[in-house]
C-alpha cells in the first residue's frame, strides 16, 4: 500500500498535509508577505485535501482578498481572513470580547478562526474598562462560554477584569491600538503579562490567530468531557 505524501512541494512552500492527523487542525495560510498567487495556490492545495472542513487564510492583503474569492472562499473583510469549505458543526463555546471598536479586526480574526477550529462563537463588542457597567452587563454570557478570548489595547486592563469576574479559561490579546506611550501594544501586552489575576494567558501582539485555535481547542476538548460525562 503507497502511503499518502505528508507534504506537496509547491516550489515556494512544502504544504503540510499531515497537520490535521497530528494536531486536529489542518495547517493555516498566513498570508502575509506572500503574493496572492501563492495564497491563492496554498489554499487551493489545503482544500483539495480536506474538502470536508474549512481551510483558514489570515493577513490578506486587498490583493489576496479579491484573489480567494475566486475560489469562492468565503471573505471577512474586518479580519482580512478568508476560509474555504464548510465550517464544522460547532462543538463548544468560545467568547471572544473586544475593548473597543479598534480592537475590531484582531477580534474578528479570533472568532473566525475559532469557527473554522469547531468552536461555536459568541462576540462581545465594546465592553472596555472605560465603562465597567458595559462589562458587567454581559458577566453572564461570559460564564456560559467555554473559554474567552478577550481583546484589548491601550492600557490593557480588559482581561484583568474579567478575570477577577469569572474562573472561564482565558486567553488574552494584546492589540497594537492606542497612543505613542502604548509603543504599538508593547504596553497591553506587558500589561496582561503582568495580571494580578490569576489565570490569564497571554498571546503576542494582534495574534487573533493564536488565541482563536486556543479557545477552540479548550472549548472542544471541555464540550467533548461534558457530553461524555456519566
Amino acid at each position: 500500500m503507497t502511503e499518502e505524501p505528508r507534504t506537496e512541494d509547491l516550489g515556494f512552500a512544502r504544504v503540510d498535509l499531515d497537520r490535521a492527523a497530528r494536531t486536529g487542525d489542518a495547517e493555516v495560510v498566513y498570508g502575509a508577505g506572500k503574493s496572492p498567487e501563492q495564497v491563492v495556490a496554498i489554499l487551493r492545495t489545503l482544500h483539495a485535501k480536506h474538502p470536508d472542513r474549512a481551510v483558514l487564510a489570515t493577513r490578506l492583503s486587498d490583493e489576496a482578498l479579491h484573489a480567494v474569492r475566486e475560489l469562492d472562499a468565503d471573505v471577512d473583510l474586518i479580519a482580512r481572513a478568508a476560509s474555504l469549505g464548510p465550517l464544522p458543526q460547532p462543538t463548544g463555546t468560545v467568547a471572544v470580547i473586544s475593548a473597543g471598536t479598534s480592537d475590531g479586526p484582531v477580534a474578528a480574526e479570533a472568532a473566525l478562526t475559532a469557527r473554522v477550529h469547531g468552536a461555536g462563537v459568541r462576540e462581545v463588542r465594546d465592553v472596555g474598562v472605560a465603562g465597567l457597567h458595559r462589562l458587567l452587563a454581559v458577566r453572564d454570557e461570559l460564564e456560559q462560554a467555554d473559554c474567552l478570548v478577550v481583546v484589548a489595547g491601550m492600557e490593557g486592563a480588559l482581561p484583568s477584569v474579567v478575570g477577577g469576574l469569572t474562573g472561564v479559561p482565558m486567553v488574552a490579546v494584546p492589540t497594537s491600538v492606542g497612543y505613542g506611550a502604548s509603543f504599538g501594544g508593547l504596553a497591553a501586552l506587558l500589561a496582561m503579562l503582568n495580571s494580578c489575576a490569576p489565570g490569564v494567558t497571554v498571546v503576542n501582539i494582534d495574534n487573533g490567530y493564536g488565541a482563536g485555535v486556543f479557545a477552540a481547542r479548550v472549548a472542544r476538548r471541555t464540550a467533548r468531557h461534558r457530553h461524555e460525562a456519566p
